[in-house]
């Protein structure tokens, strides 16, 4: 059996948030195939009850706390070194020295690098295959923060821009592949660094359809008078706190207002305080971590993705349409998504604009409750398996 190193930011389980679902279905796929040496951060303490799921998949595994507080400072060291401060962020001495070891020592055919700070730590190996998985092009993320922060912040998102894309360019210079999670982040990278556009590919995020199904037996989490518009996401990342806070103050009232009945439910773990203290407008829950999320789409009338910033595939979206859910959603929040043909979805953009949708949304006679097209659209699609044979056919040419 062919043996791999995988590198990658955040341990790749429990798939509970955007990158882990991609990370753990692409650790899983491969498992199958060959034998994968993990190394990872664990930056959530919850996570570490987590280790032996993950180890079940790999061979030997090297998992190193990261402590958010203490990674920040050390972050700092990028304005001095001219680097983007995600790469001090995620530096090791101890992850360094496992990496080294596991190169001298095993037979590895190929490196996979799950994120583009994580490239560091195979940059002198140009004569292994090594491939990365940049997921989205964070350098535009970063930009699209400094056009909503005020100064300092928005200095500093914009050199993380800067940097980051001059850097993510070096990597992949100097990579056999580069990965994106659609067809149109690969596109944009392209045009960031054209020299190696031939060796940059979308190989896009997938459902699990079976898990996420309609059908699956969830008791109802709502109170039965109420239509509920649900968001899911894990909420201390920020695009996702933006977008709750404008639809809860901007959006939110105004259609309370007008159906009295309506309640908006914020579902995903580790809130901020600006995301619990939304629970004191009136119709508002605020969750926190859930064991289950299917529950709370299943039993939605609807699902929202009010995402102002997005880059990307949203698996918010392409799970609730898994589970039969109508969609109210920005453009930029569908942009990865490859839609051609009709689905039960409505796109707005401005505050007055998501009222007047969302209302429609709450008509039973504008969306249905339970959306077979939507549902018939992910399986037939964004199933993972498809997705997943281009990654595995890829490692076997390199």
């Amino acid at each position: 059996m062919k043996e791999i190193l995988f590198l990658a930011h955040r341990i790749p389980y429990p798939p509970n948030k955007g990158d882990k679902i991609r990370s753990f279905n692409l650790l899983k796929y491969l498992s199958g195939t060959y034998r994968i040496h993990l190394g990872a951060f664990v930056d959530d303490s919850n996570d570490w009850r987590y280790a032996s799921d993950v180890k079940r998949f790999c061979g030997e595994t090297c998992l190193l706390p990261l402590h958010p507080g203490r990674a920040k400072l050390k972050s700092l060291k990028g304005l001095l070194a001219r680097l983007p401060l995600t790469v001090p962020y995620y530096a090791d001495a101890r992850m360094s020295s496992w990496v080294n070891r596991i190169v001298n020592e095993r037979p590895i055919h190929a490196v996979l690098v799950f994120s583009s700070a994580m490239a560091q730590y195979v940059a002198g190996f140009d004569s292994l295959p090594r491939i990365i998985d940049y997921v989205d092009v964070d350098s535009d993320k970063w930009r699209q923060y400094a056009a909503k922060k005020s100064w300092p912040m928005s200095w500093i998102y914009r050199r993380e821009a800067e940097y980051l894309a001059r850097y993510d360019r070096n990597i992949a210079n100097s990579f056999n592949y580069s990965l994106f999670v659609s067809e149109n982040e690969a596109s944009l990278f392209k045009g960031l660094a054209p020299e190696v556009k031939d060796r940059i590919l979308g190989i896009e995020n997938g459902v699990d359809t079976t898990y996420f199904s309609d059908e699956a037996d969830c008791p109802n989490p709502y109170s039965t008078d109420e239509d509920v518009m649900v968001f899911t996401g894990a909420m201390d990342y920020w695009a996702n706190v933006e977008a709750v806070t404008w639809f809860a103050h901007g959006v939110f009232p105004e259609i309370r207002r007008q159906m009295k009945f309506v309640r908006f439910c914020i579902v995903g773990a580790r809130p901020t305080e600006v995301v619990r203290n939304l629970a004191r407008i009136e119709g508002i829950t605020v969750t926190g971590a859930v064991k289950d999320v299917r529950p709370f789409l299943k039993h939605a009338r609807c699902a929202v993705a009010p995402l102002r910033i997005a880059r990307g595939i949203q698996n918010k979206v392409l799970e609730a349409m898994a589970m039969g859910k109508s969609i109210v959603s920005t453009k930029a929040a569908i942009e990865g998504i490859e839609i051609k043909s009709p689905l039960d979805l409505l796109v707005a953009e401005t505050a007055s604009e998501w009222v007047d949708i969302g209302l429609q949304a709450l008509r039973t006679d504008s969306l249905p409750l339970k959306s077979e097209r939507n549902r018939e659209f992910v399986v037939r699609r964004y199933g993972w398996e498809n997705s997943l044979r281009r990654l595995g056919a890829l490692l076997d040419t390199v």
